[in-house]
């Protein structure tokens, strides 16, 4: 069993009040210990992405995983412009 963890409180606060077209980056380490503690970051585990991505869309947020920066990026879907 691994050991809980979550993003902090402020992680939440920043993605209920994130503007459309706006990001927010999170580092490979912070998202492993974050989302899926244990699992391993290089490259991220498939469990830490799956986590990161239902943990986003709790906030309306899309989530997606650059490897080529080590980093995941939440932001707020933008209707049709």
């Amino acid at each position: 069993m691994q050991p809980e963890t979550m993003p902090p409180e402020e992680l939440d606060t920043t993605l209920t009040a994130l503007p459309l077209r706006i990001g927010v980056y999170i580092p490979d380490d912070l998202m492993e210990d974050w989302f899926a503690p244990g699992t391993g970051m290089n490259p991220v585990s498939e469990a830490a992405l799956k986590a990161a991505e239902a943990y986003g869309r709790r906030f309306e947020c899309e989530f997606k995983y650059y490897p080529e920066r080590m980093e995941g990026v939440f932001w707020k879907w933008v209707p049709a412009l």
